[in-house]
């Protein structure tokens, strides 16, 4: 089904491998008990997730700095229920969720068995837009750094997925063509959208639910990976 030989995947790492949804919400079950913040935590979670990609979406867009991002998503979502929570503890509950966010390593369904599966067929890489500081940790915690031979980050680039640069360097440091390689990542605009920019194929794993496409094949679950690679 590809024009041509794979022997490069590059993966996104967050919605894709690492199951951020259920590691964020134990990281915040944690941080709201140990600072006696009393939401109702399936609230908060059910408004915090739409913010949450929103404020990312204005971050890869360099319309908003990392600290805006980790400040404004929680005010926004505490202001949203009518919660009282003052900035001075936001701005804590903001960093001690960056520092306690990588000790939760569950990943998404089936993500370990399709590692195994290919790595023994093609070499693994990481592109993600996460901050360094928590993305090795995360890879690590999970034990699933050991797969990959290169880990790109948008710190580390300078810019962020989709810009076609961080790509670039990803395909410069695994020193392969992007026709011989794949990306596979759950965000259509800067996964896929981005990859295909530079001529990577792609696939598209959709766990947000995003609308149909015809940008690459779609699949909703990582285990059927392995029927196509």
């Amino acid at each position: 089904m590809f024009e041509h030989r794979i022997t490069d995947i590059f993966f996104d790492l967050d919605h894709t491998l690492w199951d951020f949804e259920r590691n964020s919400a134990l990281t915040f079950e944690r941080i709201f008990k140990e600072n006696g913040v009393s939401v109702e935590l399936d609230d908060f979670l059910r408004i915090y997730a739409p913010i949450n990609l929103e404020y990312w979406k204005l971050y890869r867009e360099n319309r908003i700095d990392k600290s805006e991002l980790r400040f404004q998503r929680l005010r926004r979502t505490f202001d949203t229920m009518a919660a009282t929570v003052p900035d001075k503890l936001i701005y804590e509950l903001a960093h001690e969720y960056i520092a306690h966010l990588s000790s939760f390593t569950h990943l998404m369904p089936n993500a370990m068995q399709v590692l195994e599966y290919l790595e023994p067929k093609y070499r693994l890489h990481i592109i993600t837009n996460g901050f360094q500081e928590v993305q090795e940790k995360k890879l690590k915690g999970s034990n699933i750094h050991h797969f990959f031979e290169h880990v790109v980050n948008s710190e580390m680039a300078g810019v962020k997925k989709p810009d076609p640069y961080i790509f670039k360097l990803a395909l410069d440091r695994a020193q392969v063509e992007a026709k011989h390689t794949i990306m596979i990542g759950d965000s259509l605009e800067a996964d896929i959208i981005g990859a295909k920019t530079v001529k990577m194929q792609a696939l598209h794993f959709n766990s947000n639910k995003e609308p149909g496409h015809d940008h690459c094949k779609t699949i909703n679950n990582l285990i059927e990976i392995k029927s196509i690679l």
